[in-house]
């Protein structure tokens, strides 16, 4: 079979949006793939690089983001770039150990701006029209039938189990919170997700603060994270948020994600000091996203499968 059709289909996919960020005034960067540092999160195993001579292990970037991080403080302005990315033992359908992934950040913007331009990406990649906005609390009120805001672990589970979404039985020595988030992604991924982006895509905001990752909290409502994910057709197609600059701040949730590690038998990872030094006063407030490229290949080729719509697979 010819491969040359796809390789049209990923450079027509590449050039809009180009034309979408270059139009906006982003410009294109490059960060290294291999790292002595990464960014730690408590589901995402990066993998590990050992070079001859060097005792401590390098890291395959798992995204780029701790790296254009850098540059954001070295007053970059407003930047993107597709990068190869690599996470350990993700197989599937839309998934895979090497994927390409398309992260930007725009300093000084908000989530409203960035609802703009995921509408332009959109159109120009996929010639969709308009975008829909939904919170999470509406989200899963309409489709899960229970408030995430409100509920207990116990609460979300009950509800997965009654939708068919049985979650997992919880690990030895999980915490509250820990059964809380992994019944609160079980629900979004099964219930709630298939059900988005249907007609037009659809923007998620307002998550509970115990799903913020790296995102700043509301200042008039706490309880809320100003993060969002993009759905088209039931496929998660991109997630970020109005970034968190504070260095205590990070370094808590590198903590927490690294005791989560600890809990469910990862190894603990380093914590990545340059990034670290990075925040504080010489990181710009602004929002920073990840849109997974071959995800947005495979839908402009209408497939359902990433593999319809790359020349090669993490098998190569």
């Amino acid at each position: 079979m010819t491969v040359r059709p796809i390789l049209e289909l990923r450079c027509r996919v590449r050039a809009a949006v180009r034309g979408v960020f270059d139009a906006r005034g982003f410009l294109e960067v490059d960060t290294p793939v291999l790292s002595r540092e990464v960014l730690p999160e408590a589901h995402i195993d990066p993998i590990t690089v050992h070079l001859d001579g060097d005792a401590a292990p390098r890291f395959l970037q798992a995204s780029p983001e701790a790296l254009m991080k850098r540059l954001l403080a070295r007053e970059a302005g407003c930047i993107y770039q597709f990068a190869q990315s690599f996470r350990a033992g993700e197989r599937g359908r839309q998934h895979d150990v090497e994927f390409c992934l398309l992260e930007w950040y725009e300093p000084a913007a908000t989530l409203d701006g960035t609802a703009d331009l995921l509408e332009a990406l959109c159109a120009a990649a996929l010639d969709t029209r308009g975008i829909d906005r939904m919170s999470c609390r509406e989200a899963f009120t309409t489709h899960a039938g229970i408030d995430p805001f409100a509920a207990t672990a116990g609460e979300l589970e009950a509800a997965a189990r009654r939708l068919g979404a049985v979650p997992a039985a919880p690990g030895s020595g999980e915490s509250e919170a820990e059964r809380w988030n992994r019944a609160f992604e079980r629900l979004l991924a099964e219930a709630v997700q298939p059900r988005l982006g249907h007609g037009r895509p659809a923007m998620l905001v307002e998550w509970p603060a115990a799903q913020a990752a790296f995102a700043r909290l509301d200042p008039d409502r706490p309880e809320v994270a100003l993060r969002f994910e993009l759905f088209i057709a039931g496929v998660e197609l991109a997630n970020g948020w109005e970034e968190e600059t504070r260095t205590e701040v990070l370094a808590e949730r590198i903590a927490a994600a690294n005791r989560i590690r600890a809990a469910g038998g990862r190894p603990v990872l380093p914590v990545p000091e340059r990034l670290l030094a990075a925040h504080g006063d010489a990181m710009p407030a602004g929002v920073g996203a990840a849109l997974g490229f071959d995800r947005l290949a495979m839908l402009a080729a209408g497939a359902d499968s990433i593999a319809a719509a790359r020349p090669f697979t993490g098998e190569a």
